[in-house]
């Protein structure tokens, strides 16, 4: 069976919370959400920059009419929406995480976390005790229906107002099959993105890892590379 879009769940009503939301790969996220007509939640530790940086999004070109950006603390943001992205940087992620435990019971959490390092060689994957940062994200939630996805997206394509349309596929790694039909729907909500699940989330780990790989493409090709998948 190939992809099809209208198979796709309804989640044009779904309120987008973005934990990390101040950062590149939050903000660019947030951004494209609330260009689709999503009310989005930015989170970060401090509520005045969260709120700062949801004005700064709200004001860019494109952002649809109507469309709410509201920035608060993370447990205030994790409490008031449907589906959550996790985009903090790797070194505080088990601590935010398990922060959220309680605020996030029962909600999709989607982690797009890499645990990267970086030398004079270039990037390259990190150790994860608990095998991927989604891994380590569904044993520190355990009451949420935790996804890895948006790993491999591209943060200044995300920000840059004047693309339109950001032509790559996402792999989605779930326990919870019907979760990860969430989340890709919610890609889909992106002009140009497919959500693709790419098995359990003991497969977190390659996709996290890859995004090196990506890194060391983009530059040497002065590129923002993406994944598509063939015959799909």
């Amino acid at each position: 069976m190939g992809y099809d879009a209208s198979a796709l769940p309804d989640v044009s009503g779904l309120t987008v919370g973005i934990i990390g939301g101040t950062g590149d790969q939050g903000r660019g996220l947030a951004y494209r959400f609330a260009r689709a007509g999503h009310t989005v939640l930015i989170g970060s530790r401090s509520a005045g920059r969260a709120q700062e940086s949801a004005r700064e999004i709200a004001a860019l070109p494109g952002v649809a009419a109507g469309a709410t950006v509201r920035g608060a603390d993370n447990e205030e943001v994790a409490r008031g929406s449907d589906v959550v992205i996790v985009a903090v940087p790797w070194a505080g992620h088990a601590a935010t995480v398990a922060a959220l435990a309680g605020p996030l019971a029962g909600r999709i959490v989607v982690d797009c976390v890499n645990p990267l390092g970086f030398d004079k060689q270039g990037p390259y994957a990190l150790p994860v005790e608990e095998g991927s940062a989604a891994q380590q994200a569904a044993a520190l939630l355990p009451d949420s229906r935790v996804c890895a996805a948006f790993n491999h997206v591209s943060a200044p394509l995300l920000a840059d107002p004047e693309i339109d349309r950001i032509d790559l596929d996402v792999l989605i790694c779930a326990e919870d099959r019907e979760a990860a039909g969430v989340v890709a729907a919610l890609a889909a909500r992106i002009p140009g993105m497919r959500g693709i699940y790419a098995g359990r989330l003991r497969n977190a780990h390659q996709i996290e890892a890859f995004t090196a790989n990506l890194i060391a493409i983009n530059r040497r090709y002065k590129a923002h590379a993406g994944i598509r998948v063939t015959d799909v």
